[in-house]
């Protein structure tokens, strides 16, 4: 079992750095399109519905059926799996952002807009810090997610650590299976700990 993990380092490092590569250019995308939803879900509270309700629909939309949905659309590959974990990770971000900012006092609120404050300012001066704990479980939530279905998008060649996963499963070798399964899922519980870890010290 060791001697797999020992014997080749350059091929679970390499896909541990591309697995790495996924989420991390996921979670950017995911965030830069949650912040523009959120903001206009903001203006409107019949469009923060829709915006939830829609997402939670293809959330629950089993992700090897929605990876195989895009392909004829991007193809194999990383820019399928990008997407679609883009796609998943609106509902985890939107539904903790809007609960976050909707959350805030309303009396709170209506001091900061007694004083003058825009609809701009109460957002990023109020709303924004007093929520700050409630957006950042939804990011954790969303960079957890994003790393277990990351392997699943392995099996329409996007790599990473869901390579050597189905790979042991295609040739029956067990330490790859174990291996693959275990880097996985150590991936998702260490990062998980440190996120929560960050959490509490918000």
């Amino acid at each position: 079992m060791i001697d797999y993990i020992t014997g080749h380092p350059d091929k679970w490092a390499a896909a541990l750095v591309e697995h790495l590569e996924i989420a991390g250019i996921t979670l950017l995308v995911s965030l830069l399109l949650a912040s523009v939803l959120t903001f206009l879900s903001m203006t409107s509270r019949m469009l923060s519905g829709v915006l939830v309700n829609l997402f939670s629909v293809i959330y629950s939309i089993p992700s090897v059926a929605l990876f195989a949905m895009m392909i004829p659309v991007t193809g194999l590959g990383k820019t399928t799996a990008i997407t679609v974990l883009v796609v998943y990770n609106q509902y985890l971000l939107l539904r903790n952002f809007i609960a976050g900012l909707n959350g805030v006092d309303p009396a709170i609120i209506e001091a900061a807009a007694g004083i003058g404050m825009t609809d701009r300012q109460v957002l990023c001066k109020i709303r924004l810090p007093l929520s700050i704990r409630t957006l950042f479980t939804g990011i954790r939530l969303a960079v957890v997610s994003t790393i277990g279905m990351a392997t699943i998008a392995a099996f329409i060649n996007a790599g990473g650590l869901g390579d050597i996963l189905f790979d042991g499963l295609r040739t029956m070798n067990v330490y790859k299976i174990v291996w693959g399964s275990v880097l996985s899922a150590g991936m998702a519980v260490g990062v998980n700990s440190l996120l929560i870890r960050i959490e509490k010290s918000i």
